[in-house]
């Protein structure tokens, strides 16, 4: 078979891939797009869409629990977890039939079907007999699930994510491992949907947090939802029959329970398998991943470009489709590739309460010796939270001192989805406190927290310092 030369190969057609190609198509039309599974991105098949229409079914369920609570009393709610799992499919199958849609809209000579390897530098191998050469090629296979040798011994009692949407019925019990962001919204959901759960972290992490205030704000509201330890001290996991035993300390107790399931939420890695990286002739570091400049996502090879999870940077959809339009755009022009703006990092957990985080985090602030001040809210007492009794939860800005400008928040705020997004256009705005400040704010709405926040944001940077400006840039998504 002969050798196809191409100017650009796109490895995946998920979301990084598909920006990869419309960005690349731009500036030249031999180009191919490569996929080894089947069509249709992570986020529509397994990821943020599937999980946000189980979360909207866990939420409806809380709402009928919490009417008494406002007088209004109905019955318990009754949930029937196999009309639950049939929604969550036939609307997760309607958003993926969009992205089949545009995969479909797409020049049937520009896709290729199978698993690509590198034979050389510019070389691709795909399983499907065909070989490539191409003059730039941008990696956007995507991430896989971590699994824990420790959860070998379940056997098939062990999931991931992706498997939860796969369920014709809701089981009865399920122990989730990982206090990330993904194993928080699938524990609270399930739990919220009648499945007793138990969700056991490590590390004494909770979702995306690094502050130590907003992290413990969060842990106890999570924590008095359903049984959630972030630190877990598990001695054994164990199978019997068709039941998962877990053996674990609680409260300087040991104790014992049996479920359904052992669902891993325990991170995920970049996709690498089968790609033989080591024949591109990019230098490789101890995990087998090249080194990606963010603002090009160029690797040192330069005409081999990385997009999004797998560069291994930020696994958010938004920034994989940035990355994708990034690599694509550079791969497309090379050797003219130029660097492009990044935006401020924006990062939401779609729990009760919204755990979110914004530009500069409280961890990389402190590592950075910035000087920066604090401002904060307890939502306990704010108008709008108490009266629609979601009146928990944290939020803390910070604001570099010497010039006020804000840098970044964490919080885990009730609507803090919308906070979130209001404080990263601040921050990308490079708006100062009082800036923010002089801005409009209705009453009663959960806003007027951030502005209690900024106030005493205000307050706490006092005169204003003569130290040098904090060097952290809280744009690019580094």
């Amino acid at each position: 078979m002969p050798i196809r030369k191409v100017d650009v190969a796109i490895i995946g057609a998920g979301t990084a891939g598909m920006g990869a190609y419309s960005a690349a198509r731009k500036h030249t039309d031999n180009l191919v797009l490569i996929e080894g599974g089947p069509y249709g991105t992570t986020c529509a098949r397994v990821g943020c869409m599937p999980s946000k229409l189980l979360i909207a079914a866990a939420e409806a369920a809380e709402a009928v629990r919490e009417a008494a609570g406002f007088g209004v009393h109905a019955a318990a709610p009754r949930i029937d977890g196999a009309e639950v799992m049939a929604r969550v499919g036939r609307e997760r199958d309607r958003f993926v039939g969009f992205v089949l849609d545009a995969v479909e809209a797409i020049d049937p000579a520009h896709r290729f079907k199978g698993c690509a390897r590198f034979e050389g530098p510019h070389t691709l191998q795909l399983d499907s007999g065909e070989t490539l050469h191409a003059a730039r090629i941008v990696v956007a296979t995507g991430s896989v699930a971590v699994r824990p040798k420790a959860f070998d011994a379940v056997g098939d009692r062990l999931i991931i994510n992706d498997d939860v949407f796969a369920w014709s019925d809701l089981p009865k019990a399920v122990a989730v491992f990982g206090g990330g962001v993904l194993g928080l919204e699938l524990a609270q959901a399930l739990h919220r949907l009648g499945v007793r759960v138990r969700l056991f972290g490590r590390g004494g992490s909770v979702g995306q947090l690094s502050d130590p205030a907003v992290l413990k704000a969060a842990a106890a509201a999570i924590g008095a939802d359903l049984p959630f330890d972030p630190d877990a001290d598990v001695q054994d996991i164990a199978r019997e029959g068709d039941e998962v035993i877990v053996s674990f300390t609680e409260h300087g107790k040991r104790r014992e329970e049996q479920f359904d399931w052992l669902l891993a939420a325990t991170g995920r890695k970049p996709a690498l398998d089968g790609l033989n990286l080591a024949a591109s002739g990019i230098t490789l570091d101890e995990r087998g991943m090249p080194k990606v400049d963010p603002l090009t996502m160029q690797t040192e090879a330069g005409h081999i470009f990385f997009a999004g999870d797998v560069a291994a940077r930020i696994p958010l959809l938004h920034e994989a489709a940035d990355d994708g339009r990034i690599a694509g755009d550079n791969a497309g022009r090379f050797p003219e590739a130029t660097t492009h703006s990044r935006r401020t990092p924006l990062a939401i957990a779609f729990t009760d309460p919204n755990i979110a985080t914004v530009g500069a985090s409280f961890a990389q602030l402190t590592e950075a010796s910035c000087d920066f001040a604090i401002g904060e809210v307890d939502y306990a007492n704010q108008g709008r939270a108490r009266v629609i009794r979601q009146n928990r939860g944290l939020l803390r800005v910070y604001a570099e001192r010497s010039t006020g400008r804000l840098l970044g928040a964490e919080m885990a705020a009730p609507r803090g989805e919308h906070l979130a997004h209001l404080l990263a256009w601040a921050v990308q705005a490079e708006m100062d406190v009082e800036t923010a400040l002089a801005m409009p704010f209705y009453h009663p709405v959960i806003e007027e927290g951030l502005r209690t926040a900024l106030r005493d944001l205000s307050l706490n940077l006092g005169l204003r310092s003569e130290t040098a400006p904090c060097n952290i840039d809280c744009g690019p998504g580094t």
